[in-house]
């Protein structure tokens, strides 16, 4: 299916996309302005996957860095530069562009620079939740023997402001532009991983933007409960943050939300919330989305969580969303357990 995507798919999009950020993938006031730009600088399409031929050759673009960290800059001429880049690597032209997953901001990733290119989107992310390390969002190409991976890099202030390519192994670019979001100041724009849409379409999440919008739609139509229905969730949690501690680690934002209701309940965080333990025990865990709200019934991301903060816990199972099969790979969630110092990788038997 193609379609033009209007100023009324703008709002669902975005708040659509904070509720599958989960704490992480970006922030609403900049996802619409983001948006809203695109759409004021051209036409942006939306394709599915099955609108092209399966060789066709499309990129993910990306934001990375950790959302609390002091001064992200990434303006629209950084993310052009960056698939600037990326096309100089590739023998043949892009034919779509697409996110790296859903959130307030990477839900509309790439609207403007398709806009401007003339390239369609496609209803298709790496993943339909926001999710803390580019491996997760890579496609499964971590297990094609003899990959080399290619990530295109721009961002920073003038005074910081960096660019780059990096091609070779998939953990040793990921880190390298990782890195480079630390030293441009908290953020880079990144185009990285192409592939055939047929691959992405194998490996990925077809159909996550459009999940998003309607998401959003329900929402904006109904508040928390109408997306709780929409997910087939519940509100899990209802307290005031008794305590709260986020630090930049290695470009990710890493901590820990308390709450002092009546279950202890606790919400270890990596730019998204990894885990909900209730009266010292697990309650739920990555992949399934946990999301905070405030006392307006607003989606929350993890970084602007403050003490004395009124929040909700949406939790929504793994299986009502549009996952990739990234988040069923005991693998990639090594590193995260080393940082929470917690096991917490999907039996790859629950692989839906």
């Amino acid at each position: 299916m193609k379609r033009r995507l209007t100023e009324d798919d703008v709002q669902a999009a975005v708040w659509g996309g904070a509720i599958l950020g989960g704490g992480g993938g970006g922030f609403v006031a900049a996802g619409e302005l983001a948006a809203r730009q695109a759409l004021q600088a051209g036409s942006v399409a939306l394709w599915s996957v099955d609108e092209f031929d399966a060789d066709a050759l499309t990129a993910t673009v990306a934001l990375v860095g950790a959302p609390g960290s002091p001064d992200p800059k990434v303006p629209p001429e950084h993310r052009m530069r960056a698939i600037e880049l990326l096309q100089r690597q590739l023998p043949g032209r892009l034919a779509a562009l697409h996110t790296n997953e859903n959130g307030a901001e990477t839900t509309v990733n790439g609207w403007g620079q398709a806009a401007a290119l003339g390239l369609p989107m496609l209803d298709f992310a790496c993943n339909g939740r926001a999710h803390p390390s580019s491996v997760m969002g890579a496609m499964g190409l971590h297990r094609e023997s003899g990959y080399v991976a290619l990530q295109a890099f721009a961002g920073g202030a003038p005074q910081r402001y960096l660019e780059g390519v990096a091609r070779g192994a998939m953990d040793g670019v990921a880190s390298i532009a990782r890195h480079a979001s630390v030293q441009a100041g908290g953020a880079v724009a990144v185009a990285r991983n192409p592939v055939t849409i047929g691959h992405a379409a194998r490996h990925g999440a077809p159909g996550a933007i459009s999940f998003a919008i309607d998401l959003g739609r329900a929402y904006l139509d109904g508040g928390l409960d109408a997306a709780a229905r929409f997910l087939g969730g519940s509100v899990r949690a209802e307290g005031t943050v008794a305590s709260y501690r986020c630090e930049q680690v290695a470009g990710l934002d890493v901590g820990v939300v308390v709450l002092d209701d009546d279950a202890r309940t606790r919400l270890p965080l990596i730019n998204e919330y990894m885990l909900l333990e209730q009266h010292g025990e697990r309650m739920a865990a990555f992949p399934d989305l946990l999301t905070t709200f405030d006392a307006e019934g607003r989606p929350v991301v993890s970084a602007d969580v403050r003490v004395g903060d009124r929040l909700r816990v949406l939790h929504a199972p793994a299986a009502r969303l549009p996952l990739a099969a990234t988040m069923f790979m005991a693998e990639l969630y090594a590193p995260l357990e080393a940082t929470l110092g917690q096991r917490f990788a999907p039996a790859p038997s629950i692989h839906p």
